[in-house]
């Protein structure tokens, strides 16, 4: 069967955009050898190094069936289904998929095994990982580069975080299934990811996807089947260049869980801003290094191995009262990974201190001052996290002690950096804008540091 005979087959899926049709057209050709059909051997010739070995099983049982149902081969309908299904498919179309995957008939009594479902899901996550690699897109290349590598512990823990919501049911009926997809986006751009990288497999070479179907070669969003847009879950990582072997406490699949909770516009690069391995143990030089930088995510490891964090929306400014905003949240990554969001009850996002007798002095995200979600004390290296904190939902002590010392922390900014002061000076200036005024901020900054501002620089205030 030649390339005509296999675009006119997929022509006849109705189902299939035209795009899609090119796609899996060349697709079923590569694989079934120009012939009607595809054997299992050779679709595990071509896909099986492309993903974790569960996947493949997983995939080969939706095809060719399994035990005494099992089949030789799969034609181009069946072939195409499995794109359409786990690209854009709709709730009941991803439950057939994960139900035959599992080697479960729809007409069966549907209820599975936690253990399965989480199993399957982890196929998904070692995979896109494994893809993650072996495409080398400038976003992965740009965390490789520096050290960042993935770590099988941690691919489980990504797996157990998107599977959490049924743990507590086993076996698991068919409607849960169905509200857990419904609410699973992120598992969903994983699946995209994969199947989007496996059906855009080169001709040329085998062991990597068409430039122009990578989801992830130099974009950070492009188009699916369909016209589905698929965003970029890894950032490109900003500001190492100087630091050949950065000292991370995060791999691939932590900055992959963080990055698919942050709003949108935020998920395309990650700056480096602060670490203790490399800048000290000191609060004022964590200050000097994340005020006036943005929104931004801050990462912890307290003695004990728990990870943890929060991303701050609002610019850190130094200042009495909380700030930010409810897309605030905080999260774990070990040895648990979950993420709690803002509940709404108040507006204790954000607060940062210094050099005050009448006010802690300190960084906080969520609670109140002596029971925050998050404390970093201006003596460097110790803070708590309070038990409980109504400013985030289902909030749990994120530290293994309410009380903890830390022995690594990093921050990273996200986006681009607001305007400085001299930046913003500037712009005033050529609006008929006075530079007094563009320095209020300067001002403010520095008088909350025990400082103020001179015409010709800093100085300490005069004693009275």
């Amino acid at each position: 069967m030649g390339v005509n005979s296999s675009k006119k087959l997929a022509a006849k899926c109705s189902f299939l955009s035209k795009d899609e049709q090119l796609i899996v057209s060349n697709s079923f050709k590569l694989a079934s050898r120009n012939s009607e059909k595809i054997k299992e051997d050779e679709l595990t010739k071509l896909w099986g190094s492309q993903m974790d070995p569960r996947l493949l099983q997983y995939i080969n049982n939706y095809l060719f069936g399994w035990s005494d149902q099992k089949m030789s081969t799969a034609d181009l309908e069946r072939f195409a289904e499995l794109f359409v299904f786990c690209t854009r498919g709709t709730v009941d179309e991803k439950v057939k998929v994960l139900l035959t995957s599992l080697g479960k008939s729809e007409g069966e009594g549907s209820d599975i095994p936690y253990s399965l479902v989480k199993e399957y899901v982890e196929s998904i996550v070692c995979s896109y990982m494994k893809i993650q690699k072996l495409s080398n897109s400038k976003q992965y290349k740009s965390w490789s580069s520096r050290g960042c590598t993935t770590h099988l512990q941690n691919s489980q823990r990504l797996a157990e975080s998107l599977t959490k919501d049924l743990a507590s049911e086993s076996p698991i009926s068919r409607r849960l299934l169905e509200t857990w997809l419904q609410g699973s986006t992120v598992l969903g751009q994983l699946l995209l990811f994969v199947f989007m990288h496996l059906y855009n497999i080169s001709h040329k070479d085998k062991s990597t996807s068409l430039v122009s179907a990578n989801p992830e070669s130099d974009q950070s969003t492009t188009n699916g089947g369909d016209g589905v847009k698929e965003r970029s879950l890894v950032p490109y990582c900003r500001g190492l260049d100087l630091i050949p072997s950065y000292p991370s406490i995060l791999d691939l699949n932590q900055i992959v869980f963080i990055n698919a909770h942050l709003p949108q516009q935020y998920q395309l690069e990650w700056r480096f801003l602060f670490s203790s391995e490399i800048h000290g143990e000191s609060f004022s030089t964590l200050i000097g290094r994340i005020v006036n930088q943005g929104p931004s995510v801050l990462i912890l490891e307290d003695r004990s191995g728990y990870i943890f964090g929060g991303f701050a929306p609002a610019n850190w400014t130094l200042g009495p009262n909380f700030f930010g905003d409810d897309s605030c949240f905080l999260f774990t990554l070990g040895p648990r990974m979950r993420v709690f969001p803002s509940t709404g009850y108040n507006q204790h996002f954000q607060y940062l201190n210094l050099h005050q007798q009448t006010m802690p002095n300190g960084l906080a995200m969520g609670g109140q001052h002596g029971y925050c979600g998050l404390w970093i004390d201006s003596e460097y290296g110790i803070g708590h996290c309070s038990e409980s904190c109504t400013t985030y939902t289902q909030y749990q002590q994120l530290s293994h002690t309410k009380e903890f010392h830390f022995r690594h922390m990093e921050v990273w900014g996200l986006g681009q950096p607001p305007p400085t002061p001299q930046e913003k000076g500037e712009r005033m200036i050529s609006k008929g804008g006075s530079v007094l005024d563009s320095n209020a901020e300067n001002k403010a900054m520095l008088k909350m540091s025990g400082k103020v501002m001179h015409s010709e620089g800093l100085r300490e205030p005069p004693n009275t």
